[in-house]
This record gives structure tokens, sequence and C-alpha cells, in this order.
């Protein structure tokens, strides 16, 4: 490999010759803790993004949630829920569902017989709309957010960074730890050749968000 690496080299530097200019490369790179361009509230820019995604938002208080969550299942026919094994963030029982948690881990079968999957997420990224999940009690194992049809997500507000490079800064540790991290943007969709969309092939096809504040009226 390392000799067909050289040879390849050689040849390019062959063919440009000793004289060629090399360009000054921009390095304006945006980096953690910088503002997005988009520039304003990351909550509002997040929640705009996510939608675009053809995404569903919901803006609510943690005390709103539990009937958000119930209100938004009862819309689309979902009344069986698997949930992250050890998350506590909403009630065990809901009304109208039955929430099961992944524990111990169900096989692909056993996922495939749930309306959908009810998660929380690491974090999300505004200025792409992006929700970011990472293998644990809040987003479950990554099975889980990708057998079942449908994907109910808590956002915590807080937890919403302006940029990709704030998400990356933030999943160090997570990244280091070996954990599976997955960047989720809207529902599944691909597009063949004829750029015909289709949603729900590598995942779910309807996905709910809940960003939640401490204290907030839902937006619907």
């Amino acid at each position: 490999m390392s000799d067909a690496r050289a040879e390849v080299l050689q040849r390019i530097r062959g063919a440009l010759g000793h004289g060629a200019a090399v360009p000054e490369v921009p390095r304006g790179y945006l980096r953690a803790g910088e503002p997005a361009p988009s520039g304003g509230d990351v909550v509002e820019l997040f929640c705009e993004r996510c939608a675009d995604y053809r995404a569903t938002v919901r803006r609510v208080s943690e005390k709103e949630l539990p009937a958000a969550v119930a209100a938004a299942c009862a819309e689309r026919g979902v009344r069986r829920l698997v949930t992250p094994g050890g998350w506590d963030l909403i009630p065990s029982a809901l009304e109208g569902l039955e929430l099961v948690a992944d524990d111990p881990p169900l096989g692909p079968r056993e996922l495939d017989g749930f309306d959908g999957v009810l998660t929380g997420c690491a974090l999300a990224i505004a200025e792409t709309g992006t929700i970011v999940l990472v293998g644990g009690d809040r987003s479950g194992r990554r099975a889980i957010t990708l057998v079942p049809d449908y994907h109910a997500c808590v956002v915590d507000a807080g937890h919403i960074v302006a940029g990709i490079p704030d998400a990356v800064a933030a999943l160090a540790g997570a990244a280091a730890d070996g954990l599976p991290i997955t960047f989720v943007s809207g529902p599944s969709a691909t597009s063949d050749i004829e750029l015909d969309r289709v949603e729900g092939v590598h995942g779910p096809r309807t996905l709910d968000v809940f960003v939640v504040h401490p204290s907030a009226a839902s937006t619907g």
C-alpha cells in the first residue's frame, strides 16, 4: 500500500512540476463556543430546522410533557412503545399507552412488534435541526430507534447547542468511551435515481420531537 501511495504521489509531483504554486487554504473554521452563522435563539432555530426535515415539533414544559406524548401517540394510533432501560424522565404509565423497557434487551422481532419508541437524546444541534443519540439511559440502544416505525424523542432545551463544533466537543467523552453515536435529522428517508422520496426505509418514518423547557406553553 505504501509503495502504491508513493508512486501515485510521485506521478502527481511530476505532472505539477517543481514550480507549481501551493494555494493558501482558508482556515476560518467555525469552532466550539462561537455563535452559529444563523444567529438568534438556539431553541427557536432548532425547532425551525427540525420541522424543515418533516418532523413534528412541540414545545412543552416538564409538567406538560406526559400529556403531550400521550396526545401525540393517540393522534397517530400508537399504543405500544419501547423505552430505554433505566430511563425515568417519562412516568412508567401514560394514559392510553403501554410502555415496555428494553431491559433485558429485546430482539429485532420483538422490537418490530411495537408501534414505536420513546427516548430522550444526548443533545440537539440548532444549526442543522439534528438530534444526537448516544447509547445509554436516555437514548437507549441504537436498535430501538431503528426498528420501530415511529419515534417520539424528548429534547431538553438546555441541551441544544448552536452548531456541529459544539456538538463534537460535547460528545468527545462518549466518543472516547466507544459509545454508539447517531445523528438524526428528521424521519428516515432516501431517494432513488428518479429522486422519488421514500420514508421509513432505514428507520422510523415518523418523528415527533418534544422540546422541554422548565416552564413553557405548548406551541403544537
